[in-house]
């Protein structure tokens, strides 16, 4: 019922930053809980940050506690992760997930909780 497509990935290097978004179509985002998720060569896919449906409520991986914020402007149906002091070990793909649930802190770092997922964008943060 929803479409999710990354955008905003790339090249940078270590210490520089980056803002990912995720737009949804066929729904707005306005009632739906979302992820961002990311997989690095050869690990499995992680949490990264999640924000709840209402808003008020956020999750974020203690790897990237500090450095990514999660935002959403629902009258743009867009999730934002802006990500600052990158380091090599952000380098993944970085993909954005959505839900029609309310999620706690903890359930929202749970990828199985999540049911639409965008195709992903790569982000690859040089030394």
């Amino acid at each position: 019922q929803v479409q999710l497509v990354e955008s905003g990935g790339g090249l940078v290097q270590a210490g520089g930053s980056l803002r990912l978004s995720c737009a949804a179509s066929g729904r707005t985002f306005t009632n739906y809980a979302v992820g961002w998720f990311r997989q690095a060569p050869g690990k499995e896919r992680e949490f990264v940050a999640a924000v709840s449906r209402s808003g008020g409520s956020t999750n974020y991986a203690d790897s990237v506690k500090g450095r990514f914020t999660i935002s959403r402007d629902d009258a743009k149906n867009t999730v934002y992760l802006q990500m600052n002091s990158l380091k090599p070990e952000d380098t993944a793909v970085y993909s954005c997930a959505a839900v029609p649930s309310y999620l706690n802190a903890q359930a929202m770092g749970d990828m199985a909780n999540y049911i639409y997922w965008g195709q992903g964008t790569q982000v690859t943060v040089s030394s």
